[in-house]
């Protein structure tokens, strides 16, 4: 069994004093809690992307770069890369990354994710919805099987190319 924590960063007002603290504080905080729940021998700590204003956490990948030197176990992961509206190739490099930095921690986990604001902010159409995730989780599936990929899709043609710099 394994047990672990995953957070969507989320920046709501203090209790006692109504303040919200700063997406850059939240960030911080969030790195010190993937450093304690290491320290105290969790085997996963997982970051939500979001991209609204009372979620800090646009990139996981980022902020699980930046615990990835100060922790030594723990497995680092998204909890959940909004694929829809994402990037493929970016999500798959931006993991490969943290992948390096951690010294092979690093998951991903995809999936459609349970706001939409995502979309419009990356010129999606919300009606692609179904389409752009199946694209996309296809695409992402096979950068993990080799580092030169041809694709043609219906929203993006990609050339032979290196997609993981990292090997």
């Amino acid at each position: 069994m394994e047990i672990g924590v995953t957070s969507f960063v989320e920046t709501k007002p203090d209790i006692e004093t109504g303040i919200v603290i700063s997406h850059a504080q939240r960030i911080r905080e969030v790195v010190e809690e993937i450093v304690l729940a290491d320290r105290v021998g969790l085997d996963v700590f997982g970051i939500g992307e979001h991209h609204r204003e009372d979620y800090a956490a646009s990139s996981p990948a980022v902020v699980l770069s930046a615990a990835a030197p100060l922790t030594k176990r723990i497995r680092l992961t998204s909890a959940v890369t909004v694929l829809s509206s994402a990037d493929p190739v970016r999500v798959f490099q931006d993991f490969a990354t943290l992948d390096g930095i951690s010294d092979g921690r690093a998951e991903i986990i995809a999936g459609r994710g349970s706001f939409i604001e995502s979309f419009p902010l990356f010129g999606y159409d919300l009606h692609d919805y179904e389409e752009l995730f199946n694209e996309n989780i296809e695409l992402l599936l096979k950068l993990r099987e080799s580092e030169k990929v041809t694709w043609r899709g219906g929203h993006r043609l990609l050339g032979t190319s290196a997609a993981n710099p990292y090997g």
